[in-house]
C-alpha cells in the first residue's frame, strides 16, 4: 500500500476535501491521510509515497522532517530544499534572465541589525545607500514587502520618499523589498500544479480578503493562452509541483507581481466553490499519478534554473 499523506496546521476544508477525493477514486494500493509524526530519526523513511506539505513554512521542525522524508524516497511536493533556498527577490532577479516582465524591484538592508550583528558586520556596505538612485529606478508609488513570506504580512503602500522612510522604521530586522507600482487593468492569480496544470482565476486584490476572487476580469482567449504559457515558463524554471502566480495586466502586458507561493490559499471560504473544487480534484489527481510513479530514489522536482546549473 502506497499512503499519500498532507501536512498541514490550521486549516481544514482543503486537507479535509483532499484526503477524501484521493480516498474516494478507490485506486488499488492508494491511501490517502493527515501525516502523522511520532518520532523522527535520522534516516528512516517517512512511510509515505507522497506528502503534500502546507505548513512547513511556519514549522521550521517540519521543514528539515520532510527533507529526511525525502532523501529516504518520499516525492514532497514542494520540493523542501529548494523552498528553502528561494525568495522573491530571487524569482524577480530569475524572470529578468527569461524574459518575464517583472515590476522594478530593489531590495534593502533590514532597518535594524541583526542578531549578533554590530556596524562591523557591515563594512561592504555603503551608508547611507544610494537612496536617490533607488527611488528613482522604482519610481513612486511603490510598494514595500518583506522579500520572503507571505500572507499580505508587512505590505505598506508607499507614495513618497517621507513615506518611505517613515515606514522603513517599522520594520525591524525584516530585509524588505521596494517595487514598482504596476497599475493594472486586470489581475489574475493562478494555480499551476503539476508543473503542468493551470487555473487562472480573476482576482482583485483591492477588495477586502473574502472578496478578492468576485472580480469579472474576462480574458480573451488569447490572453489566456499568453498568460498559462508565462504561468508554466515561471514554475518550470522554479520547480514547484504546487505554487500561484499572480498576473497584474497593464496596457495589456501581463507582470509577474508574487509567484513565490508553494501553500498558496486554497480554502473554500476564500477561493470559491468551482476553485476550490479544481484546486482539490487536481492535486488529488496529481499525488495519485506521483504515488504511482514511486519506486523508491529521488522522487523529488527540481527546477529548470538549478538542472541547468548543475549541468555546467
Amino acid at each position: 500500500m502506497k499512503k499519500i499523506g498532507i501536512l498541514y496546521g490550521k486549516e481544514r476544508s482543503f486537507p479535509n476535501a483532499f484526503i477524501e477525493r484521493v480516498n474516494s477514486k478507490g485506486v488499488e494500493g492508494i491511501t490517502a491521510e493527515p501525516v502523522h509524526i511520532n518520532k523522527a530519526l535520522q534516516g528512516m523513511p517517512s512511510g509515505y509515497a507522497v506528502i503534500i506539505d502546507r505548513i512547513s513554512q511556519d514549522v521550521p521542525f517540519y521543514r528539515t522532517w520532510l527533507k529526511n522524508a525525502a532523501v529516504t524516497g518520499t516525492a514532497v511536493i514542494n520540493n523542501p530544499f529548494w523552498w528553502s533556498a528561494d525568495d522573491k527577490y530571487f524569482n524577480n532577479c530569475l524572470m529578468t534572465q527569461i524574459g518575464v516582465p517583472v515590476p522594478k524591484t530593489a531590495i534593502l538592508p533590514s532597518n535594524e541589525m541583526p542578531d549578533d550583528t554590530s556596524g562591523e558586520s557591515f563594512s561592504n556596505l555603503s551608508y547611507p545607500l544610494d537612496w536617490e538612485a533607488i527611488f528613482n529606478e522604482v519610481g513612486f508609488p511603490a510598494y514595500m514587502k518583506p522579500f520572503a513570506g507571505g500572507g499580505w504580512k508587512n505590505v505598506y503602500k508607499l507614495n513618497s520618499k517621507e513615506e518611505f522612510f517613515e515606514k522603513h522604521n517599522e520594520t525591524g530586522q525584516l530585509v524588505m523589498l521596494l517595487q514598482e507600482e504596476i497599475a493594472f487593468e486586470e489581475y489574475y492569480r493562478c494555480y499551476c500544479i503539476g508543473g503542468k496544470y493551470v487555473r487562472i482565476m480573476p482576482y482583485e486584490p483591492r477588495n477586502p480578503h473574502h472578496l478578492r476572487y468576485q472580480a469579472g476580469f474576462s480574458p480573451s482567449e488569447e490572453k489566456l493562452k499568453e498568460m498559462t504559457d508565462i504561468v508554466l515558463k515561471i514554475n518550470e524554471y522554479l520547480g514547484y509541483d504546487f505554487n500561484t502566480v499572480e498576473l497584474a495586466l497593464r496596457e495589456g502586458v501581463p507582470y509577474a507581481i508574487d509567484f513565490c507561493n508553494p501553500a498558496p490559499d486554497a480554502d473554500i471560504a476564500s477561493v470559491g466553490a468551482e476553485n476550490f473544487e479544481w484546486v482539490v480534484e487536481t492535486s488529488a489527481n496529481f499525488a495519485i499519478e506521483k504515488a504511482l510513479a514511486n519506486n523508491g530514489g529521488d522522487n523529488l522536482t527540481w527546477g529548470k534554473y538549478v538542472k541547468q546549473s548543475a549541468g555546467r
